[in-house]
């Protein structure tokens, strides 16, 4: 009788000890791979990087159109530019232009 209650003392220790090693591995687990875990922090800062490197492209290109139409307003506008720019674009000759054809 004696074996039997040292024996049941014993299990309720086993058992509360494995009960408590199975509460920590799941509060250890989510605190790693849960929704809020270490990765998913690890995969926001990378989102969060790549969101700033494209705002910044997306800065410096907003920054060449705005600094190219300053060059258009009549104040900076230079007349020689515009001409060339034109010729370029429209694929156009003055009748009086001399056209050299480059090979690539």
């Amino acid at each position: 009788m004696l074996v039997l209650m040292e024996l049941r003392r014993q299990g309720r220790q086993i058992i509360a000890s494995i009960f408590g090693v199975a509460v920590i591995g799941y509060f250890a687990f989510h605190a790693v791979e849960g929704e809020r875990g270490l990765r998913a922090y690890f995969a926001l800062n990378l989102q969060t990087e790549l969101a700033r490197e494209e705002r910044d492209a997306l800065r410096h290109g907003r920054m060449t159109i705005e600094s190219r139409v300053n060059l258009l307003k009549p104040e900076s506008l230079n007349l020689d530019m515009l001409d060339e720019r034109a010729r370029t674009v429209l694929n156009k000759v003055h009748e009086d232009d001399f056209v050299v054809l480059l090979r690539k």
